[in-house]
């Protein structure tokens, strides 16, 4: 039933500022401080507030959690709007979100763990750990006759020719492999789409049917799912694990992050209701198809809280390490969030490099950004985000489940907007 954008913000107005002031423990490895004691202004940080105010009342999202923390404490944690709007359920600090594409960096961070165990090298071909992978071939565009026009929704017309070389563990983690990455394709893809209740196993031998984009490294184009479903694949092969159980016992558990998973329990009462934008209003949608009860997509299949990101992110901050436990090397996290693609490959965008699984900014004045160089992160499709700035030692994370690009870039500048100190607790040296 559409949900129209007066409604909703009728909803939302009655208990925006209960969300706001509610107050959540935070887990045990995380302090909460007052701003100024980490060089940030409270007075700054309610524009964050004000800012999602402002795009709730517009119908762009039901609600959203924001989180800020710099040195490792926690500056910032609002919960604001809905979760729900046809039971008006108001937004928590502890929802659960579908985070799609940042399930991305746990993947890059898993490959990282096997490449330091020696079971994988980022040159290796993808064919070493899935056979059917070998021999690609890539497509090449058909132009239509002289005179003639291709009506709309009909496919493309291509023929194909050999990769001059294999896809590698590189090219996924840098999107660039050409595997269904948006063109051609993503369009023969459907011929070999992922059915019922298979596994990565079952799946991704058969994307070696499908022909690649362009030839790999050639230039940059987003693999939204099958690149990092494979990585997960590989993933699986090389540690004897279900990606599933891999990720909990190497990532989740030592980090404490009790709320991300593959696949609730149906009917979670903590699960943020997914909505898109409609003419009518913000309408609600289902999980797409790929969340199955078994396929564990790296590409887009975690459900996660913005405290249990924040873990992940800190631990990426820190060089590896989170409370004591140590996940990657302080080399393995540098190269994984350097710039490994830079923005003059084609497909980039100008002032933003790309990592092995991360977004990387390497030049803010042209990515019109107010983050420093070396800022990493990425963000999910139904409105998931988060960065990590080494140089001022800022996590930001935001948490929706409608997608909207502005407001990505704005709660970054909001965030940076707030730095007023280098950071240095208040009595520290």
């Amino acid at each position: 039933m559409p949900i129209t954008r007066h409604s909703a913000a009728r909803y939302v107005a009655l208990v925006l500022l209960a969300c706001t002031v509610a107050v959540w423990p935070m887990a045990a490895a995380t302090s909460v401080v007052r701003p100024e004691e980490v060089g940030l202004s409270a007075d700054r940080l309610q524009r964050i507030n004000d800012l999602i105010k402002r795009h709730i009342d517009a119908g762009t999202f039901s609600g959203a959690v924001t989180l800020v923390a710099r040195q490792g404490r926690v500056a910032h944690f609002e919960a604001q709007g809905l979760m729900d709007i046809e039971s008006r359920k108001p937004m928590q600090k502890d929802a659960i979100f579908r985070i799609m594409s940042m399930t991305k960096p746990i993947v890059g961070a898993s490959i990282m763990m096997m490449i330091e165990e020696g079971k994988v090298r980022l040159t290796d071909p993808v064919s070493k750990f899935i056979p059917e992978l070998k021999d690609l071939k890539v497509a090449v565009t058909t132009p239509a006759p002289a005179g003639q026009t291709t009506a709309a929704g009909t496919p493309a017309r291509f023929y194909t020719v050999p990769a001059e070389r294999e896809i590698t563990i590189r090219d996924l983690l840098t999107h660039t492999s050409g595997l269904v990455s948006g063109g051609i394709s993503n369009q023969e893809a459907r011929s070999v789409a992922l059915k019922g209740k298979e596994t990565l196993a079952d799946y991704l031998p058969r994307l070696g049917k499908v022909p690649l984009d362009f030839q790999p490294g050639t230039r940059w184009s987003y693999s939204a799912q099958a690149g990092f479903d494979v990585l997960a694949r590989v993933v699986e092969i090389t540690s004897g694990m279900p990606f599933d159980r891999f990720t909990k016992q190497r990532i989740f558990d030592p980090l404490g992050m009790k709320d991300t998973f593959f696949y609730p329990a149906d009917g979670n009462p903590r699960m943020a209701t997914r909505y898109s934008r409609g003419a009518n209003g913000l309408e609600k949608q289902t999980n797409p198809g790929f969340m199955n009860g078994a396929y564990f997509s790296g590409g887009g299949g975690l459900m996660s809280t913005a405290e249990d990101y924040l873990q992940f992110s800190q631990m990426l901050l820190n060089r590896g390490e989170l409370n004591g436990k140590r996940l990657l090397g302080s080399k393995t996290v540098e190269v994984m969030t350097s710039v490994a693609v830079p923005d003059t490959l084609p497909g980039r965008t100008k002032g933003e490099g790309y990592g092995l699984s991360v977004r990387v900014v390497n030049d803010p004045i042209a990515r019109s950004s107010f983050m420093s160089a070396g800022t990493f992160g990425w963000s999910g499709a139904y409105g998931t985000h988060f960065f990590v700035d080494p140089q001022e030692k800022v996590v930001g994370i935001l948490m929706t489940q409608t997608p909207d690009q502005q407001v990505r870039l704005d709660f970054e500048n909001a965030v940076m907007h707030a730095i007023v100190g280098n950071g240095v607790l208040v009595g520290t040296h």
